[in-house]
């Protein structure tokens, strides 16, 4: 069941933030201009608001959805504290929020595609289960990859350690983990990748 999968990977996440030492918190992520507490203020952000408060936020922010995110997330990170952050994902692993037009697997999406963005960046040895990328992928539609913007043409990516492939042209092969990153449009460190496009999901 996808709830259970939600939980799993929230109360994992938890412990793993839980134990890391308070100056990680402060590192960058693969979310752009995110540090590790952006993205756990992000993650966290819908269990705190209700649909009333989001409304006013994003008028704030002029409709814009971006804006509105990074604004807040900034905001809470510099006002909630560590445990606070790991206390609310930790405590709402069974919270029944879904992004709109998400369902429930949108849900893990938003999850594990953040949780990636924070171990991948902090070069944690952290492997999300298949069962969960398999989730992911066999619900993943060609409108949610090119929402996130990828530049995917000519490229077909395949996993090494999971029956899945995406798109056709040259391979770029690598970890299920780190093609669900490539999809999402993040720069991966070196080395996690293989292949001629490679260098294109790189960071510099």
């Amino acid at each position: 069941m996808i709830q259970d999968m939600i939980a799993a990977e929230r109360r994992e996440l938890a412990a793993l933030l839980g134990a890391l030492p308070l100056s990680a918190w402060d590192s960058l992520t693969l979310c752009a201009g995110w540090r590790v507490a952006e993205v756990v203020a992000h993650m966290t952000m819908p269990f705190r608001f209700s649909s009333g408060r989001f409304l006013r936020e994003l008028l704030k922010s002029g409709g814009r959805f971006n804006v509105m995110a990074d604004r807040v997330a900034r905001r809470e990170a510099a006002e909630l504290s560590r445990d606070a952050l790991v206390s609310s994902l930790r405590d709402n692993a069974d919270h029944p929020w879904r992004p709109p037009g998400g369902g429930a697997v949108g849900a893990l999406s938003h999850d594990v595609i953040h949780g990636l963005d924070i171990t991948t960046a902090l070069r944690l040895d952290r492997r999300v289960p298949p069962e969960r990328l398999q989730a992911i992928f066999a619900a993943m539609k060609p409108k949610q990859v090119k929402y996130f913007g990828a530049d995917l043409n000519g490229i077909t990516l395949r996993a090494d350690d999971l029956d899945w492939s995406y798109g056709s042209g040259t391979p770029l092969t690598g970890a299920a983990q780190d093609l669900l990153l490539v999809l999402s449009n993040r720069r991966l460190p070196a080395g996690r990748l293989r292949g001629e496009p490679s260098a294109r999901f790189t960071a510099a």
